[in-house]
């Protein structure tokens, strides 16, 4: 019976310590942040090129293509989101609380306590960036049919009817 208490003691010691291959995926998951993080602030310093045509004429399609870069790179910056989440929350999930220079009384926004909390907020910052995204798509659309019209307003009403029942449980 006493070989059965080591074997235990030792299955569960490594058990324990395999939490630490989680810091994998959460490395990566910080990097891919930095990445998207680039990505989109490269997106938005494109369409910042000056362009003396630009506001002078409201059906512009320059125009157009600069505000849907700008939210491209909104996008970009809700994916690091994600990630940047993602990571915090698997760390604080399976290796230790996170504390802000020893003070336990600051309350990170980025505090997760359970795998239901890290799938809420990761669910709600994928929901806003699926809306952003949707909103690029509208600008950049070019309507030649009524129809075009009535699929653009039953994704607008799909969206927000999405939206409420996502975010009203809180």
């Amino acid at each position: 019976m006493n070989y059965f208490k080591k074997f235990q003691r030792i299955l569960e010691l490594i058990l324990w310590n395999f939490r630490f291959f989680t810091l994998i995926p959460v490395l990566f998951s910080l990097i891919s942040a930095v990445n998207f993080f680039i990505l989109g602030t490269i997106e938005i310093m494109m369409s910042i090129i000056p362009n003396s045509n630009l506001f002078q004429d409201p059906q512009n399609q320059d125009l157009a293509l600069v505000v849907s870069s700008v939210v491209g790179g909104i996008d970009y910056y809700l994916i690091g989101i994600i990630l940047l989440i993602f990571s915090f929350g698997i760390y604080e999930i399976f290796i230790s609380k996170i504390t802000i220079s020893g003070d336990k009384t600051i309350k990170s926004p980025l505090t997760i306590n359970s795998l239901e909390e890290l799938k809420k907020k990761l669910l709600q910052v994928i929901i806003m960036a699926l809306i952003v995204s949707l909103f690029k798509k509208i600008i950049i659309l070019q309507l030649t049919t009524t129809i075009d019209a009535i699929y653009i307003a039953v994704a607008i009403l799909l969206v927000s009817v999405s939206t409420y029942l996502g975010f009203s449980k809180e």
